[in-house]
């Protein structure tokens, strides 16, 4: 068994798709009017826009995070500022080990980003 989709509320496919467009470095695919998925690994990341698909809305922000396990932590800090998030103070090392930061997009996800070979799995 495997997570193969993580879907993320937005009020605004367009915006969305340039905001995590900016933040991964990849254009993504619009696969219908309100989804735009951006392939990471073996999951797919899906911004989805009910009012765009023609669906009720607006749905809330996540209450919980979305973690990212990243090789290059400073790069998606400075580009995750660049590109329009609220960050949630800077890169810091917490008592299990994990060294990462927290940030909100511009639709109020949380989101954060860890250093690979740091995540802690329990």
């Amino acid at each position: 068994m495997r997570v193969f989709r993580i879907i993320l509320p937005v009020t605004a496919i367009d915006d969305a798709a340039v905001f995590y467009g900016a933040l991964l470095a990849q254009a993504g695919r619009r696969v219908s009017p309100g989804r735009h998925y951006f392939d990471l690994g073996q999951m797919v990341l899906a911004c989805y826009d009910p009012y765009a698909e023609g669906d009720e809305g607006p749905l809330p922000p996540l209450p919980q995070p979305v973690y990212f396990a990243v090789h290059d932590l400073e790069d998606f800090h400075q580009r995750a500022g660049t590109a329009g998030a609220v960050m949630e103070g800077g890169i810091d090392t917490r008592p299990w080990g994990e060294r990462g930061f927290y940030c909100r997009d511009p639709f109020g996800n949380p989101l954060c980003f860890v250093e690979a070979g740091t995540e802690f799995t329990g």
